[in-house]
């Protein structure tokens, strides 16, 4: 990998450490090799980024699953990784978890993020009966986003609350 594609893979580390505090929270997903290939599984579309020469500038990660876990996960009766440790490989997906939207600041406001999003959905829409979305959203900005998402979609949107 060159040096520049490195700084902004860097970058976006960072940003989600950062924001996320993914390190300091073993309930919360932090995106390594096992968790990318755990993802893969329950579906290829769960991954989305937008790339320059220099690296990812913006990228998505979102988890169809069932009813009953959105519901678990809402009421705070499970984790973001119980959430995806449980989430049925090759189960029918009635919902998505839009658990992640990073953008690099020198590309915020040209709605990457919302166009990856709605990809994604929109390939696991084609094979699951999706009837919702829920989000764990930590900005007013990310929580826009969700709404926005969900608006476009005529799909409702279920929220969980409380301490990031």
């Amino acid at each position: 990998m060159p040096i520049q594609s490195q700084d902004n893979l860097v970058r976006m580390i960072q940003l989600a450490d950062e924001f996320f505090g993914t390190r300091s929270d073993p309930s919360q997903i932090s995106v390594n090799q096992k968790v990318m290939t755990q993802l893969r599984k329950i579906h290829p579309s769960t991954m989305g980024e937008k790339r320059l020469r220099k690296g990812p500038i913006a990228w998505v990660l979102v988890i169809p699953t069932t009813k009953a876990l959105m519901k678990r996960f809402i009421k705070k009766q499970i984790t973001e990784l119980e959430l995806l440790d449980q989430t049925p490989l090759h189960g029918k997906y009635e919902t998505v978890y839009l658990c992640s939207a990073l953008v690099l600041s020198e590309y915020r406001g040209k709605g990457l993020a919302k166009r990856l999003l709605m990809k994604a959905l929109k390939s696991i829409q084609r094979q699951h009966p999706v009837e919702s979305l829920f989000c764990w959203a930590f900005s007013r900005v990310g929580k826009k986003l969700a709404a926005s998402v969900a608006d476009d979609l005529h799909l409702p949107l279920y929220q969980r609350t409380g301490k990031y």
